[in-house]
């Protein structure tokens, strides 16, 4: 009986995943109608690192071992949280949330490029490099649409958001390679600590007051589910979802979330995909595809997480 309880779980857990981080692109595009893209992700993140050490406290060790690991943490979250989410928040101003999953779902690209140099366990392969051409090749088509079509802002958007994901991608090898003994969610609300600090700060000076901002319904709303819903559980579930899957399996999240959030964005956003577009995203998710159908280590399954939650 127990078994089966457990088997029931794990399909549900997964498909919440995909369910939830294919929403949170739509939420995000929805936010940044109330509330400026800074001011957006720096209390998203301290909202979400609240309840994550909440629900640790007395769960688990709360502090890293060496005093190295802050420094890693510290340029790690700066690099991920700082940067990575205000050029995603700052780059939906000017796309669709779809287009910015499509791009975002490139940071395994990237990563399998910087861990070929930095884990000596994860060479680059030729399927994975030919995979990774493939979708950058999409991305590059992306990119090129929204320069033609919808300007130089969606373009520099699209590139923005590109960039991100390369800063998030080495964010999460060089936190893997350094190995910490430190709950998963520790590592995460660490991360957030040094991530959201220059986030407010900056925040204070672009958007002034925070108890100014335009709080609406809508505004609180999606701030309350990016945070709690769209980071912090998302993060519990799957950290408790990876010894109790293959990494093959866990990781096909990645190739769902992308055409999940343009069925967002069709469904409950009013937005529409071009064709090239379309033909890019095609070319990414390809390309993706491409890069884990072969991944069968077990120790890849750390990083997983980056390469869909938005």
């Amino acid at each position: 009986m127990k078994t089966t309880t457990r088997d029931w779980r794990i399909p549900v857990a997964w498909l919440t995943l995909c369910v939830v981080w294919s929403s949170t692109w739509l939420v995000i595009k929805l936010g940044l109608r109330d509330l400026p893209p800074v001011s957006f992700v720096a209390w998203r993140f301290v909202v979400a690192l609240l309840v994550l050490l909440v629900i640790s406290s007395g769960r688990t060790r709360l502090l890293p071992r060496r005093r190295s690991d802050y420094y890693v943490l510290g340029l790690t979250g700066v690099l991920m949280f700082s940067l990575n989410y205000t050029l995603l928040f700052w780059g939906e101003l000017h796309v669709s949330s779809g287009i910015a999953a499509v791009i975002q779902a490139s940071i395994p690209i990237f990563g399998m490029i910087f861990a070929h140099w930095m884990l000596p366990e994860e060479p680059l392969r030729w399927q994975r490099l030919a995979g990774a051409l493939v979708a950058i090749f999409g991305v590059a088509l992306i990119c090129a649409r929204l320069l033609s079509f919808n300007g130089w802002l969606a373009f520099l958007g699209g590139l923005g958001i590109t960039f991100g994901a390369a800063i998030a991608a080495f964010s999460n090898v060089w936190l893997k390679a350094r190995r910490m003994d430190l709950a998963p969610s520790m590592l995460a609300a660490w991360q957030m600590i040094f991530g959201s600090i220059p986030l407010v700060i900056l925040g204070f000076a672009l958007d002034g007051n925070p108890l100014r901002l335009h709080w609406t319904m809508n505004a609180i709303l999606c701030l309350l589910y990016l945070a709690v819903i769209g980071s912090s559980f998302t993060f519990l579930l799957l950290y408790w979802l990876m010894p109790r899957m293959s990494v093959t399996n866990l990781q096909t999240i990645s190739l769902i979330t992308p055409p999940g959030a343009i069925a967002f964005g069709w469904a409950f956003g009013g937005e529409r995909l071009s064709l090239w577009s379309l033909v890019g995203a095609i070319f990414v998710l390809i390309g993706i595809w491409m890069i884990f159908r072969r991944i069968a280590e077990p120790k890849r399954a750390v990083a997983i997480g980056a390469a869909t939650r938005g």
